[in-house]
Formats: C-alpha cells, structure tokens, sequence
C-alpha cells in the first residue's frame, strides 16, 4: 500500500459531470468518483473520511475529492427522498451507473483513462442529445429540474432533449410526482439554471413538459398575456420574461440581478383583459406576488428585496431622464442605497435587461440609466450628513436637510449634463 495514494488499493473511478464535461472539452470543477467492491472499514483503514449521511461518501485525505461506495436505489416512497440505498461490495460498476439520470451522466473513466460507457452516453454526447438512462428517472422528481438545467446550460453546443424523455416528464407531472418538490431543492435548481447561458430554455423546457405551471405558476401565467406591440415588439410577456432574463444573464453573474429579471412583471397576470395590451399599474401590483413566489421557495431575503424593488421601479428607472431630482433620490431610498450601495449597480443591471430584452432593434439600443443612476448616487451619497445633522437645532430636522443637500446634488449633476448635452438628458 502506498501511504500518499491510498486509491491505488481501490477499484475506482472517476464518473459523472467530470468524465461529461472532458468529453466536452469543457473545465472541470469538481472531480467525485465510484468505489466498486470496498467496504466503509476500508476506506476508513486506508484514511478517508466519512461525509455521507444517507449513503457511504468519503472525502480523499489529500484531494479532498469525493468518494462514493457503489450503490443502487429502489423508489420506497414519494418525492426525491423516497429511495431505499443499497451500497456493498457486489454493487457493479454498471449497476451505479444505471441509477444516474442522463446518459452523457453515465460514462465512467478508470484510473488508466479507458472509458465504461454502457449507456452509450458518448453516442449522446456527440449527437448532442439529452436522454435518461432508463425508466427509473421517472423516480426521482428532481430530475425534471436537473434536465432542464442541463438542458439551459448545453443549448448553445447544440443538445436538446430526447422526445422519449420529454415524454416521460410529462408522465411524471401528470402522475404528480413533481408536485413533491421540496423548496430547497427547487432554489437550488432555479439558481442554477439561472446562471447557465440560456436560462430561458430551462423555463421553455419545463413549460414543453407541463412543470411550469406546477413549479412557478406565477412564470407559466406570463405566457399568452399581450403588451403594447410599440414598445413590446415580440407581444407575448413570457417570451419578453424569457429575452430578459437571457440578458440579464450576459449582464451580470449575479443570482440577485437574474432573479429580479425574472419576476419583474409578474403584476401583468393581473391586469383585468379589457386593459390589454396596456398595464397600468402592474409594478406596484406585482410586489406581493413576487413576495409570494420567493417565500415559497425561501429565496434568500437580500435577493427577494431586489426583486421587490425591481417590480416595484423598472418604470421609474426607464424614465430617469424625466424624474424630478426628488423622485430619483426617493427611488435611491426604496432601494436603501446609502446603507446598501451594491444595490445601485445590480438593480441598474436588471433595469438594463428589461430595457433591451425585447424583441426588434431594443437588444441593440444603448441603456445610459445603468451609469446615471450611479452618477446620482454618487453625487447624493458624497453629501455630508454628519455636517448637516450638527447643524440642525433639533433631531427631527436632520433627515429633511439631509434629503435636501442630496436633492441639490442630484439638481446639480443635472444641470451639469444637461449644458454638457450628456447622459439620459441628450
């Protein structure tokens, strides 16, 4: 045995997104490996450390990789915890490979670099196809969400998702095995699938299998809700949501400016039909909904308040150039951007892709209220309050004078820009 390579007295090898992605010529971020025919004793004796709560993982002495005993699951109960894990030596290779969910997730490669692929994964890898593995997909119903992640994360290299696997997720939703999700789990996979390049494929994909509307009704109910043709060239809400959050993804890495695109004008599914194509009113009608569907999903609380910031000031932001100085510094204060200044630039960010995720010549058309919106914090921000508040007779004065030097500020950087001929005013 060699103390500084304890896996050399191991049957191993290396599986799943690792093997998926070399194939892919893709960078490789976490590397998890399959143990066939060890026991727990076993790694224990050769210095691994125990992880797994629900099955046999270890963690590598050394790599700190991952190391799971050979399993297999049998469906025990509802939702994706109902599994009953059996993990001993005489657990094959192929056997842990078969409960995986896709095929281009099911390719093992051993420590000499020869590839196990019994599911033909490589075949689906170069026809560019998501497919699962066998029926017991159906089992687990996380892997709706986990193959429309895949399937946002790999449409620009061309994959798209098998018709037979499609199927089986529609048989999924209807059966209401969907309807276990946990929330989590749900959080978990949106956030993912927002930072992919093309988030909105995970939405269109879900929506092709019938999951949206059991997910994120409030998503689902965009869809077929018209909007002004003149400012809304491709009409349809949910296809303007979906160019939004696409955008927004190019934009920014940030899961609080994609979530805010994305639940941006959730107040349009109320807007009573005799008022369409025009929604008046829809970003302060949105606000609960977007408080909704993110407390039903425990998103955390600073990328809800972006959110509901965002509902509530996407229109205000898209005509700054006509606010008053004391309107811009009120929507400042919504967004409590003299305690939270990070707020300033992800809110501006997701304005932006609202702005230009449209259809037409919008995706083009420049956005200057991303860097006004900063300058007038800028200005507002370097006001000296402490100055102000001891020059005040009494307590009660000092916000008003404070709002006041920042309200001349931003008057100021106006006048400047508009002599200049510059920013949202030329």
């Amino acid at each position: 045995m060699s103390a500084s390579v304890p896996e050399e007295n191991l049957d191993c090898y290396l599986v799943g997104g690792a093997v998926r992605d070399e194939l892919l010529n893709l960078p490789v971020i976490d590397r998890d490996w399959v143990v066939v025919g060890a026991t727990p004793d076993k790694m224990l004796e050769l210095g691994f450390t125990p992880i797994g709560r629900d099955f046999p993982v270890f963690l590598h002495p050394y790599t700190k990789e991952e190391y799971a005993l050979a399993r297999t699951e049998r469906k025990s109960g509802k939702g994706y915890k109902g599994f009953t894990i059996y993990a001993s030596e005489d657990v094959t290779l192929e056997q842990d490979l078969q409960r995986r969910d896709l095929t281009i997730n099911a390719i093992a490669r051993n420590r000499s670099g020869t590839l196990i692929d019994p599911y033909n994964g490589q075949a689906d890898i170069k026809s560019r196809t998501l497919r699962h593995v066998s029926d017991a997909f159906s089992e687990d119903p996380v892997r709706i969400l986990r193959t429309a992640r895949f399937a946002a994360r790999f449409q620009p290299r061309g994959f798209t998702v098998a018709g037979t696997t499609l199927k089986l997720m529609r048989k999924m939703v209807k059966n209401g095995e969907v309807d276990t999700l946990v929330a989590e789990r749900i959080w978990q996979e949106l956030q993912a699938a927002l930072s992919t390049d093309r988030p909105s494929v995970f939405f269109t994909t879900l929506r092709d299998c019938g999951a949206l509307k059991r997910i994120f009704p409030e998503i689902d109910a965009l869809f077929g809700i018209p909007q002004t043709p003149h400012y809304h060239p491709e009409i349809d809400t949910g296809a303007h949501v979906m160019m939004v959050i696409d955008r927004a993804r190019k934009l920014s890495d940030h899961i609080d400016v994609h979530y805010a695109a994305l639940t941006h004008d959730l107040g349009k599914v109320l807007t009573p039909k005799f008022r369409w194509p025009s929604h008046p009113g829809h970003e302060a009608a949105g606000v609960p909904l977007v408080t909704q569907m993110s407390q039903r999903y425990r998103v955390p609380t600073e990328t809800t308040r972006l959110a509901e910031i965002m509902s509530d000031q996407h229109l205000n932001m898209h005509r700054l150039a006509e606010l008053r100085p004391q309107t811009i510094l009120k929507m400042l204060k919504k967004l409590d951007a003299f305690r939270k200044p990070g707020r300033v630039e992800k809110f501006a960010l997701a304005c932006q892709a609202d702005s230009q995720g449209r259809g037409g010549d919008f995706p083009n058309k420049p956005y200057p209220q991303t860097t006004q919106i900063q300058a007038y914090f800028e200005v507002a921000n370097a006001v000296d309050a402490g100055r102000i508040a001891k020059a005040q007779n009494a307590p009660g004065d000092i916000p008003a004078a404070i709002d006041r030097a920042r309200i001349s500020a931003i008057a100021e950087l106006r006048r400047i820009e508009l002599e200049a001929g510059s920013g949202v005013n030329k």
